[in-house]
């Protein structure tokens, strides 16, 4: 985009740009925590006086060296985050003095076992569902089980005025980036989805909390008044899409450039590192720990049986950011998603908004393919 302010390329690059930066908190006497998962209660670590980055894989650089270990035919996100690990490749594993994960499917979990011979682990139990008050009961033993893990690690003492000063801070870092992903609202929207994409990665990996609420408040405020003086990138005849599915940003060259090259723009993500996780705040009128149950136990994520909460999204954001289509992202051997597309297509059908599945992985081999496709979609919308 052109004359945006320099919080947009810092967004842009926050994951390489942070790097350099988790070293220094290292060397500052900073604790690192790497998470996998929107389920990790990321007040907790805060509160423990630690930085939590996201280690979650989006290359197939190392997808040769996991393999090693695992079967081919994993989910290149599990088999390129492990591979990074093996290989020392990743700053932000290398770094990390504690890796947490949760059982969000049976090939992390077998994954995180392996993982856990060459770092520190802690692996959350998730319930099988999100309905009940024993799956709440079980869900608040792992957050207490979790932030019993950091004290005893780490030395140190969380107490509740420490949670709930986290507690603010993450809530006003979710309101900033409901006001940034809201751009897409505007007809026609401000910014391309590929853009969007980068600065949504990049808010988990703005080590610095309060300084990137701030940068994200900014940047928005900048890309709204532009849009308003008449800069206006994007064409009204571009289709509307919505993104749903696994996460995108090992994909994201080859489906959100390929969306976006034949006709279309990506307004919403509906997956991981979109809206889902950010729609909800944390009560502040509650204990903390309840808080911080109640709002992950929340999460729309497909290992939860029903999850009738993901389809009720996607319906109220086809509604509200006027979408034109929607494209479900599958990652190969993704098995909960793969099932769940069933439910997805005929949802959104019921909208009368057309819908594409697509199953992919890191590789580039497929690019062709999905060009084709994505372009015939559209086409028809």
């Amino acid at each position: 985009m052109e004359n945006m302010p320099k919080a947009f390329e810092e967004f842009s690059d926050a994951r390489k740009n942070g790097f350099v930066k988790v070293k220094e908190f290292k060397d500052k006497g900073y604790k690192v925590v790497g998470t996998f998962c929107t389920f990790t209660p990321w007040e907790l670590m805060d509160a423990a006086g630690a930085i939590g980055v996201s280690v979650c894989g989006v290359s197939d650089e190392t997808t040769e060296d996991a393999e090693a270990h695992l079967p081919k035919n994993l989910c290149p996100l599990i088999k390129s985050s492990y591979g990074f690990a093996i290989t020392n490749k990743c700053p932000y594993i290398y770094f990390s003095d504690l890796i947490v994960g949760e059982t969000t499917c049976d090939g992390k979990k077998k994954m995180f076992e392996l993982l856990g011979r060459i770092k520190n682990t802690h692996v959350m139990q998730l319930p099988p569902s999100s309905i009940g008050e024993e799956s709440f009961n079980m869900w608040k033993s792992e957050i207490l089980k979790l932030k019993e893990r950091l004290e005893n690690d780490f030395q140190v003492e969380i107490t509740e005025e420490k949670i709930k000063e986290s507690i603010k801070i993450k809530n006003e870092e979710r309101r900033a980036a409901e006001e940034f992903y809201s751009l897409g609202k505007l007809c026609p929207p401000p910014l391309w989805g590929y853009d969007m994409q980068k600065v949504l990665e990049g808010i988990s990996y703005s080590l610095d909390r309060k300084e990137g609420i701030v940068n994200l408040k900014s940047l928005t405020k900048a890309i709204r008044d532009k849009y308003e003086e008449g800069n206006k990138p994007v064409p009204k005849s571009a289709a509307r899409i919505l993104i749903t599915g696994c996460p995108s940003g090992g994909v994201a060259d080859k489906v959100v450039k390929s969306i976006e090259e034949n006709g279309g723009v990506v307004v919403c993500y509906e997956n991981c590192g979109g809206v889902k996780e950010k729609m909800t705040l944390v009560r502040e009128d509650i204990n903390p720990i309840d808080a911080l149950t109640e709002k992950y136990l929340s999460v729309p994520c497909s290992v939860m049986s029903p999850n009738d909460g993901r389809l009720d999204l996607i319906e109220k954001l086809i509604d509200e950011y006027k979408i034109d289509g929607v494209i479900d992202i599958t990652l190969q051997a993704c098995h909960t998603y793969a099932i769940e597309t069933f439910n997805v297509k005929e949802r959104t059908n019921s909208k009368g908004v057309p819908y594409l599945n697509i199953e992919t992985n890191y590789s580039p081999s497929d690019m062709g393919q999905l060009k084709t496709r994505i372009a015939a979609f559209i086409e028809m919308l």
